[in-house]
């Protein structure tokens, strides 16, 4: 019970990570109208590696070959993620871009069998689905043609995915606190070398980018990925993934109290999306017998090897 207990907490705490996302998208919206996206993204990461140092400064002193080898790995799917995700919007919708970026949850599964030899559930199977359709509602429920900037999203879709991969498996027997700098940094580092060779802005004095800044990158990001980095230690990546995809439903009502207008499809996908991670975390929690709460097989033991580029 008490190990159940914990599991709760952890799946509480990943919820609120991905509500917090979600609430971003009207602040970050904002921000990058007034400052270029790479340059924000930049600022976001370093502020955050700088404030993740600040707060545990063992996260630097405990750094090891293992730790900079995974959180390199991890960190740099991480960045291609959001990469591709932007480069993706320059020819594609926000609405095809939000369903294909939360293919995710179809392609983690996966590669967690494949990767981890770790099958899903099938209740996290069937939660999947339902999140699946939940997205549909949500983008539309029509993507049109596909074009070159759908695929560019899909390979941010992927990257997501193995970023979740790396650090179920690798990354779960590893520190938490340096693991999680290691990815900061990476980003930080990556999106600034692209801003400084592209866009070449200046040094962000507005107050609203100023605050967005602050916040996505002490909050939004420091915080919100040690919270994942830990919780995958103890939950497998499908779960992850399913737990996360509620973040585009969570922008939905935050869009909504914002003045946007979410619609009859808007709020049916929050809501399947919403169902399909109570099902898989809810009815997945009882075995087929006797309705006793069946907490997830351990993760202790050995970790499998990923290959070195991650496929």
């Amino acid at each position: 019970m008490r190990q159940f207990r914990r599991q709760l907490g952890i799946v509480a705490a990943l919820v609120a990570v991905a509500a917090m996302w979600g609430g971003t998208f009207v602040i970050v919206q904002s921000a990058v109208e007034r400052y270029p996206l790479y340059g924000f993204l930049g600022w976001r990461f370093a502020v955050a590696a700088v404030a993740f140092v600040v707060l545990f400064p063992s996260s630097v002193r405990t750094l090891d070959r293992a730790t900079w080898k995974v959180g390199l790995l991890a960190g740099g799917f991480l960045t291609a993620g959001y990469v591709f995700q932007t480069w993706g919007l320059v020819a594609t919708s926000a609405s095809k871009a939000a369903f294909i970026t939360g293919m995710f949850v179809v392609m983690t599964p996966m590669l967690q069998a494949i990767v981890l030899r770790r099958p899903p559930k099938a209740w996290t199977l069937a939660g999947v689905g339902l999140a699946v359709a939940g997205l549909w509602f949500l983008s539309g429920g029509s993507l049109g043609g596909w074009n070159v900037g759908d695929s560019r999203v899909l390979v941010c879709a992927f990257a997501y995915s193995a970023h979740m991969i790396v650090l179920g498996g690798s990354g779960r027997h590893l520190n938490v606190l340096p693991l999680t700098f290691v990815q900061l940094a990476t980003v930080a580092v990556v999106t600034g070398g692209v801003s400084a060779l592209t866009e070449r802005p200046p040094l962000p004095t507005d107050p609203l980018v100023l605050a967005a800044i602050g916040f996505t990158g002490i909050f939004a990001s420091a915080v919100a990925f040690a919270v994942q980095t830990y919780a995958q230690q103890h939950i497998s990546p499908a779960k992850t993934a399913l737990i996360l995809i509620t973040e585009p439903a969570f922008g939905g009502v935050f869009g909504w109290i914002a003045g946007e207008r979410l619609g009859i499809g808007g709020v049916t996908g929050a809501a399947l999306i919403l169902a399909g991670m109570l099902v898989s975390e809810v009815l997945g929690a009882r075995s087929a017998t006797g309705g006793e709460v069946a907490l997830e097989p351990s993760l202790e033991g050995p970790p499998v090897p990923l290959p070195e580029d991650g496929a």
